[in-house]
């Protein structure tokens, strides 16, 4: 299968999926999302797939964030189907992978892509990662699980801490928060998830499936929060805030909010 936005290299039993959008900084927009969904479906049931590594192109970001001008005039129906489809076809789908997903943290992750690096099973970073939620910046919340991914990793008081400010976060301050798992060079990050990835294709394939499932299941009660999200996503969509942020983001200007 051939993609447009992304890429699949394999070396043995590991897969690296890339995203391929360098002049955006490798931003989500509806159709990665879709190719994303299908390269994890192949990849998911490709027995010489073991662990796959989903990074970004180039060195500056890994995602940095979701495409807002495929999204700002959206209706409050749209703004909660957005979420929803999203998580769908992309986060939950990467969470609840056969296989371990290891989130190479190449530069900015912010909004959708801190979103996309927490849904994967763990994350290393490189020294130049800065990874935040700024959607109150625009007038709306995370809305691809980050509500409740954050919190699980960090802790409900950090995670508020992090998601009203819209704080960003530089790969050390992530590191001690428990928001990565490593920091390395830049020109080391492939190569030390290649080494844990090898590290896990050696080990039982159907004992990691249960691991995952099992670890997964314990935070089964997220369910009722990843659907609150949603709402609270779409509802934001409705507001004189919201529109007023995205205004101001595609006009390059500071937002004036209302609270309205």
């Amino acid at each position: 299968m051939s993609y447009q936005f992304i890429s699949i290299e394999q070396e043995g039993h590991i897969a690296i999926l890339t995203i391929q959008r360098p002049d955006q900084l490798n931003a989500l927009n509806k159709s990665t999302i879709e190719e994303l969904n299908a390269a994890l479906n192949q990849l998911d049931v490709d027995d010489a797939v073991r662990v796959i590594i989903l990074t970004g192109s180039g060195t500056k970001a890994f995602v940095a964030g979701a495409d807002i001008k495929e999204f700002a005039a959206f209706s409050i129906e749209q703004g909660e189907a957005l979420s929803r489809d999203g998580q769908r076809l992309l986060f939950d789908r990467v969470e609840n992978m056969s296989k371990p997903v290891i989130a190479a943290v190449n530069g900015f992750a912010l909004g959708g892509g801190l979103e996309l690096a927490m849904s994967c099973h763990f994350r290393y970073a490189s020294e130049n990662a800065k990874l935040g939620l700024p959607e109150v910046t625009l007038g709306v919340i995370p809305g691809y699980g980050g509500t409740q991914r954050l919190a699980q990793l960090v802790g409900k008081g950090k995670a508020l801490e992090m998601i009203t400010s819209a704080i960003m976060l530089n790969a050390q301050e992530a590191l001690q928060w428990g928001l990565v798992n490593l920091v390395v060079p830049q020109e080391e990050l492939l190569n030390k998830c290649k080494e844990i990835a090898q590290k896990i294709s050696g080990n039982s394939p159907r004992a990691i499936t249960a691991a995952i499932t099992s670890v997964n299941a314990g935070y089964a009660h997220a369910k009722v929060g990843m659907e609150r999200e949603q709402k609270e996503f779409g509802l934001c969509f409705g507001t004189t805030d919201f529109k007023e942020g995205t205004t101001a983001f595609m006009e390059k200007r500071k937002p004036s909010f209302t609270g309205k």
